[in-house]
């Protein structure tokens, strides 16, 4: 099914099976949307733009607030479809689908400080106001690993500066997006302002891309993607780009060695590493290496892993797809060829449940160089490499030697290294003594190779605005 100016169509394309990555079962089919379907979606938009962009700020906030209610009140059954055809336990589904409230309520609120301001001139009978206004029509990209969430970054931010959205799930999770398109159904949007079109990104995604009725193309997803939408825009679009990451974690001998591998098992293991700030390398003061080295490898092997339906508290569940799962072999093969130590994993885990999934032991290599992809490339699976350094200079250039500038993580408890280390990870994101490198009040961006623009925050919804800069000279009144 599409969503497509309000109203639930059935896709003339071709049909496109969706499995669950634990079980391999089909789950359904979606449709690859034709040209002529996309080009209705984005017309539906264009003809919603004018009435939602003038509408009073309030009156989005409103709708958001709606929508939000809607998203939590059903929250168990989009957390079941999620798991379904995305992987990650229940639980932890769940919890995605109430950040997608979150979202909404953090817009909405948002959608009524579109502030602008007044620029002295020169002289005192000029005014110059700089006022901000909706782009317009947005496409948006979105990937599997987050399909509720990335949606909502880019929804919510885009409703509420006042733009119309069409909306490209990934073909691996298509059913989370549609039940959000059901969500603003029951919320009263107005017909056209959001729509949902299926279908691979290649064919889909990228005449979202070439449309020339798109003024802005929001994409998560692979650097190499990214530069691909960059290039291949065939008119001037506004463009954000949330991209690869290859994150690093730098751990000192002042750290709290236990929180430190608290914070690694969390952030390299969660969503079985298919994550975009997920921890991939792991940079540790040699005199604290091999105790550290030797606790994630237990904290690893402690993970449960799981169907995450049958399992909803599992910490674990599949892979989204088995293309994930042959890079993390891969890498795993590489690594261990080169000289790394396997430490923990390495293996996918036995057991029938196991048989027909995705599945795949978080695991975690020691003696690790930059010879090895592990600490290279974003490898995006439940693999980490730990390789041990002598000075904080050493490890803080390591950490930089990446095209990726998305998230860093340091843990230490001097504070001096903290100050120093914190000002040169060349990174959007630094999480010191923590592994949150992102949350929905601040902004959320890449440097180099992970990106342009920015979601969350105030600066999330201000990349849906254009500047207007109005100049104004006064006379004097007339005579009274």
């Amino acid at each position: 099914m599409l969503f497509v100016d309000g109203a639930w169509r059935r896709g003339e394309g071709a049909q496109i099976p969706v499995e669950n990555p634990a079980t391999g079962e089909v789950l359904g089919h979606i449709a690859c949307a034709t040209p002529a379907e996309i080009d209705a979606a984005v017309s539906a938009a264009r003809k919603a733009f004018g009435p939602w962009s003038r509408l009073a700020p309030v009156e989005r906030s409103k709708a958001l607030h709606r929508l939000g209610e809607a998203i939590a009140m059903h929250a168990d059954d989009m957390a079941r479809t999620l798991t379904l055809e995305q992987g990650k336990p229940l639980n932890e589904a769940r919890g995605e689908i109430l950040k997608l409230a979150e979202a909404c309520h953090f817009y909405a609120e948002e959608a009524a400080r579109v502030h602008g301001e007044i620029v002295p001139n020169a002289t005192t009978d000029i005014d110059s106001l700089v006022v901000r206004e909706p782009i317009g029509v947005v496409g948006a990209i979105t990937p599997w690993n987050y399909p509720a969430e990335l949606i909502g970054w880019k929804l919510c931010g885009a409703l509420a500066a006042g733009c119309t959205i069409v909306i490209k799930p990934a073909e691996l999770t298509p059913f989370t997006a549609l039940a959000i398109a059901r969500m603003v159904e029951a919320a009263g949007i107005p017909a056209g302002v959001v729509n949902v079109v299926t279908g691979p990104g290649s064919k889909v995604g990228q005449a979202l891309v070439e449309h020339p009725d798109v003024d802005k193309i929001a994409f998560t997803g692979s650097s190499a993607v990214g530069l691909r939408i960059q290039q291949s825009c065939s008119t001037v679009k506004r463009l954000s780009l949330e991209l690869g990451g290859n994150c690093p974690l730098v751990v000192t001998a002042s750290a709290d060695i236990d929180a430190a591998v608290k914070g690694a098992a969390r952030r390299s293991f969660r969503n079985m590493g298919q994550i975009c700030i997920a921890i991939n390398r792991i940079y540790v003061q040699r005199a604290v290496a091999d105790d550290f080295t030797a606790k994630l490898g237990r904290a690893a092997d402690a993970l449960v892993i799981g169907n995450g339906i049958d399992m909803p508290d599992a910490d674990v569940g599949a892979m989204a797809s088995a293309e994930p799962l042959a890079k993390t072999q891969d890498h795993l093969a590489d690594a261990l060829s080169k000289g790394a130590r396997l430490v923990a994993g390495g293996s996918a885990p036995q057991g029938e449940a196991f048989a027909r999934g995705h599945f795949f032991r978080p695991t975690v290599l020691a003696d690790c160089t930059h010879d090895m992809k592990v600490m290279t490339e974003e490898t995006f699976g439940p693999l980490v490499g730990v390789m041990a350094y002598d000075g904080l200079d050493e490890a803080i250039d390591l950490a930089n030697d990446t095209p990726y500038g998305l998230a860093s993580y340091l843990y230490a408890r001097d504070m001096d290294e903290v100050r120093y280390a914190s000002a040169r990870l060349d990174y959007g994101n630094v999480a010191v003594n923590n592994v949150d490198a992102g949350i929905m009040n601040a902004p959320y961006g890449g440097r180099k190779q992970s990106g342009v623009g920015y979601e969350h925050g105030r600066e999330g919804m201000l990349e849906y605005m254009n500047f207007k800069h109005v100049r104004i000279r006064y006379g004097e009144p007339k005579a009274r």
